[in-house]
């Protein structure tokens, strides 16, 4: 047995296929297009295991598809690849819409080609596992509850939009042609290989070079943060468990505002790596607020702790901590993924 997943040299991809193959010795085949913030570097402790088997191709790429399905004959398909950066989506919509939406579409038409020949055991046994976000769910005011499997979806930026529509098509393809289908929506990762254009490496990586922080508008937007191998493990046991057609949201009970976790940032930095020239904390720097941006999330994870008995390992204290440190033994990595073009990027983004 094996199973495909799409995605899997991003962050929150290769930090499944690690985690997957460090409990079991059932192979991967990882399909991912290395984009820019997919990076083999990433996998490279996996270099020679007969487990994993990389494929560079497209999720768009019906025929690559169909192929690797037919070759491999996986169990299931964990589908992690996706456009994801909120910004990103604002400049540039385009390749979110095809990724996330066009190649969901295709994913699911090869999965129901493949799934629908299999008999028996086989049949019964396969799963769709659709990898989503809590920004589907739109905005919360502060007295709000947090989001439940049954809010409406109420995106608001070109990124959460098209992963509602992905979310839709996954759930469509359940009901109509009958696909075994589970969902997962998860908060904001943070973690091991994140690439630093997201809120917490860009503060690691900024303020280790002594550049300025920025915080959006005036930093009290609210996330719930949750640890990269929590939610790995809250994948594992919705593919193993969940129920065919239903969708689990999963968090980390960590509610935090950007300042909050820009300045913790700072003080783990100024504890493992003190700055002669002052605390970190100097560098913080705000700047206009990105358009539309959602002033608060928050995941109810109830449902699949009543259910399949998950919850995350990690506080934000305890995973932090890791985090940073993670960051601060691989200078090497962080310099190889900061490219020509991702400087270029935080420029045009940060003013500067």
């Amino acid at each position: 047995m094996s199973i495909l997943v799409t995605g899997g040299a991003g962050f929150i991809g290769s930090n499944f296929v690690l985690d997957w193959l460090r409990q079991s010795d059932e192979p991967v085949v990882n399909l991912d297009v290395l984009t820019y913030a997919g990076n083999p570097e990433n996998l490279a402790s996996l270099d020679g295991d007969a487990r994993h088997v990389f494929v560079k191709g497209d999720i768009c790429d019906r025929a690559l598809i169909d192929r690797l399905l037919a070759e491999h004959r996986p169990r299931a398909i964990v589908h992690f690849a996706a456009e994801s950066h909120v910004d990103r989506s604002i400049s540039g919509p385009g390749a979110f819409m095809r990724t996330n939406v066009e190649g969901t579409f295709n994913l699911l038409e090869a999965a129901r080609a493949y799934w629908s020949q299999l008999a028996g055991e086989e049949k019964a046994s396969f799963r769709f596992h659709h990898v989503s976000t809590d920004e589907v769910y739109g905005s919360l005011q502060a007295q709000d509850p947090p989001f439940a499997e049954t809010n409406p979806y109420e995106p608001n930026s070109p990124y959460s939009a098209s992963k509602a529509a992905s979310d839709h098509l996954v759930r469509a393809w359940h009901h109509t042609y009958g696909l075994p289908v589970v969902t997962t929506n998860c908060s904001n990762n943070y973690g091991p290989y994140h690439f630093p254009e997201k809120l917490i490496p860009l503060m690691i990586v900024n303020a280790l070079a002594g550049k300025p922080l920025p915080v959006y508008g005036d930093g009290q937007q609210i996330r719930d943060w949750l640890y990269v191998t929590d939610h790995c493990s809250g994948i594992r046991a919705v593919l193993a468990g969940g129920r065919l057609g239903e969708t689990y949201n999963i968090g980390g009970w960590n509610e935090k505002a950007n300042i909050d976790i820009v300045e913790t940032v700072c003080a783990l930095l100024d504890e493992l790596r003190p700055d002669p020239a002052g605390p970190y904390s100097r560098l913080i720097s705000y700047v206009k607020d990105r358009p539309g941006h959602d002033r608060r999330y928050a995941i109810d994870a109830r449902k699949i702790e009543r259910e399949l008995g998950w919850r995350p390992a990690e506080t934000f204290e305890t995973g932090i901590r890791k985090t940073v440190q993670w960051y601060l033994d691989h200078p090497d990595w962080v310099a190889r993924v900061q490219s020509g073009a991702y400087r270029d990027w935080v420029s045009q983004q940060y003013g500067g």
